[in-house]
């Protein structure tokens, strides 16, 4: 039988799915995974003092501070993403001043490329400086912040993933927000069905596929965008020119883990169509769907969808 939970954590709606044949062991299965997703959010948080990434982002131009393995692991395959996406994906991209780019209704126009350029200076993934011996993790320059909000939903539902498949969950979904993870099969033996949300019509689908034992993440720029001139300008903003990504609506990832999947998405909207199917298209088992501005849908090789 199948059990469900929708919560808040992180920010966002998280649904938890699962099937067991017992209801207080779903529930008791349920609420592990729970406690581990609220574990990662106060470990990664930009928004308690309490948090590591609060103490590495304070101490930024001043000293190392020691972290846990598992945040000293996820940073250091951050900056693997960072290195292969060629800075498209950058966790030091919290330097950006929020009121430069507010994305609200007062935003009429868009600001000076020197400016932008400017705002985008502290971020470098090479400036985050990691000590494997010590553990620990050192921000180079004065003012730079990490954050995790490229990362953290998909690494969450991995992690929760994993607890559920501890404690003898063999078929479940973890939603976080459109990043989800999918094991096993439905009540029916079938493969779960997976809708990509409609970038025109948040509640609609676009398409949908049938997935086991594989994640899928997806950046749009549906819930926060602006339009100056006419032109669309997605809250994706490229951390090498400091300026609003156009042209794409939505991209969806396709890859075994959820962290991989929801690190993809954003770089892959930053390179642009052509370079990110070409990026994508090199990389073994990720596949990957873009919906442009006009609705035009282009695929990876490995995809074949209607």
């Amino acid at each position: 039988m199948r059990y469900k939970k929708n919560l808040k954590l992180m920010g966002n709606r998280f649904e938890i799915s699962i099937l067991a044949n017992d209801e207080n062991v779903a529930n008791s299965c349920i609420d592990l995974a729970v406690a581990e997703i609220s574990r990662i959010e106060k470990l990664l948080t930009t928004f308690s003092n309490n948090s590591v990434t609060f103490q590495i982002n304070e101490n930024a131009g001043i000293q190392p501070v020691v972290v846990p393995k598992k945040v000293f692991d996820l940073i250091f395959r951050c900056q693997m993403i960072s290195k292969m996406t060629q800075g498209a994906f950058d966790i030091s991209y919290g330097s950006i001043d929020k009121k430069f780019w507010n994305f609200d209704l007062n935003m009429t126009s868009l600001p000076d490329k020197d400016l932008a350029k400017k705002a985008v200076e502290l971020i470098n993934y090479e400036n985050i400086i990691l000590n494997d011996k010590e553990q620990t993790v050192f921000l180079k320059n004065k003012g730079m912040r990490i954050g995790f909000g490229g990362i953290g939903k998909g690494y969450a539902a991995e992690c929760a993933k994993k607890i559920l498949q501890q404690n003898g969950i063999e078929s479940g979904i973890v939603n976080a927000a459109g990043d989800l993870t999918a094991w096993g099969y439905q009540e029916n033996g079938e493969a779960w069905t997976i809708g990509i949300a409609d970038p025109n019509k948040k509640e609609s689908i676009f398409s949908t596929f049938n997935i086991t034992n594989t994640s899928v993440a997806t950046s749009g720029n549906y819930e926060k965008f602006v339009i100056i001139d006419g032109k669309k300008y997605s809250h994706t903003i490229d951390p090498k020119t400091g300026y609003p990504i156009s042209g794409i609506k939505s991209v969806t990832i396709i890859a075994e883990n959820a962290e991989i999947a929801d690190a993809l998405a954003t770089p892959v909207t930053v390179m642009g169509i052509d370079v990110g199917l070409n990026f994508i298209n090199q990389i073994p088992n990720i596949g990957c769907i873009i919906i442009d501005d006009y609705d035009k849908m282009y695929s990876s090789k490995n995809i074949n969808i209607n």
